[in-house]
């Protein structure tokens, strides 16, 4: 009986040390190890394909669009390699983020079965068209990123300077409201349409026209792939002018989309956000504000814009991204690694 007390105190204590371990471990190491187990999973043919070097230009290149891409995709994998994937994913992003994440995965065997009850080709229509790639080498000192990105998702995170870039984040759904067949009623991005038409209708005659700044949507993000990252002069209700009920919302809606990220990477952009201060950021509409009607708003702060879009498809189509004005890709980070005299070396790393 003592012998057997004593291994369930050893186990026990195993498990606490474990567990404090996983506590106590940053959130860089916790996303290398993930990725490194990810790469450990893959055939000899398949880790060329999966693993780049870091200055490779599909680390950079995102779209949201289907399309063929750097990587590994879903349906090439073993399920050894899925679960790794999903494991990686895991690591980066909240409980909300991951669901909302295979969610919108789930939401491409709906398109495909929309395009087959139109008669049309279905080919692009595929939640296994969705690829992982890696950029440099988990387990160095260099600079190192993966990406994830598909139709309506792209992920990007790229470890630097002991810090973590986290943008651009996209996200999207087509139908942003599933209306009919089993998936009837689904609606993945749901909270972020909701909370900004409770903060808009929270606002006054005044702080409402500073807030809607057209009457009409833009019919996409406006920094989408490609373009600048200007927006101009910020428009919009800024949050220094709102009520304290109307700054409890604000905070949920930029929430909604920070709380995407695991826990300790979003605390660490929370931090970054209120250290530039959200006195000047501001809340934007565009469009109808009524719901089904063509609608987008925007959040432009100190460094940071987030935008939403649903106009396309009978605005049953929603787009999203977060963009950090200055670290998109690592930028900054990159920049202050190598300020602090490390170079990255150009060999291929497998």
């Amino acid at each position: 009986m003592l012998g057997r007390r004593s291994s369930a105190v050893c186990l026990l204590g195993l498990a606490l040390l474990a567990t404090a371990a996983a506590r106590t471990s940053t959130p860089g190491d916790r996303l290398a190890s993930t990725a490194a187990a990810f790469i450990a999973t893959l055939s000899d043919d398949q880790r060329p394909r999966a693993v780049f070097d870091f200055d490779a230009a599909g680390r950079t290149d995102w779209h949201f669009v289907p399309r063929d891409r750097p990587g590994l995709k879903f349906s090439e994998l073993s399920d050894e390699s899925r679960r790794a994937v999903h494991a990686l994913l895991r690591s980066a992003l909240s409980g909300q983020g991951y669901l909302k994440t295979t969610g919108i995965i789930q939401l491409e065997q709906v398109l495909f079965d929309s395009e087959v009850a139109a008669g049309r080709d279905p080919a692009w229509r595929d939640p296994g068209n969705y690829t992982i790639a890696v950029y440099g080498d988990p387990g160095a000192k260099q600079p190192w990123a993966w990406k994830f990105e598909g139709h309506h998702i792209c992920l990007n995170y790229t470890s630097a300077a002991d810090q973590i870039a986290v943008t651009p984040a996209f996200l999207g759904t087509n139908p942003a409201v599933v209306q009919t067949g089993p998936k009837a009623g689904l609606s993945v991005l749901a909270a972020e349409e909701r909370i900004a038409r409770e903060l808009l209708g929270s606002l006054d005659a005044g702080q409402r026209t500073q807030a809607v700044i057209s009457d009409s949507a833009p019919n996409d993000i406006v920094l989408a792939p490609g373009r600048p990252l200007d927006l101009g002069t910020p428009r919009g209700v800024t949050y220094a002018s709102m009520t304290a009920d109307q700054r409890a919302i604000f905070e949920r809606l930029l929430a909604e989309y920070i709380g995407n990220l695991e826990h300790d990477l979003a605390q660490q952009q929370w931090d970054r956000i209120r250290e530039k201060g959200l006195d000047e950021a501001r809340f934007a509409w565009c469009g109808s504000d009524q719901p089904g009607r063509p609608h987008y708003y925007r959040i432009h702060g100190p460094g940071f814009v987030i935008e939403y879009d649903n106009t396309q498809n009978n605005a049953n189509h929603v787009h999203t991204c977060w963009h950090d004005l200055e670290r998109d890709f690592g930028a900054d980070l990159l920049k202050a690694h190598y300020e602090h005299g490390h170079r990255h070396s150009d060999a291929p790393r497998r």
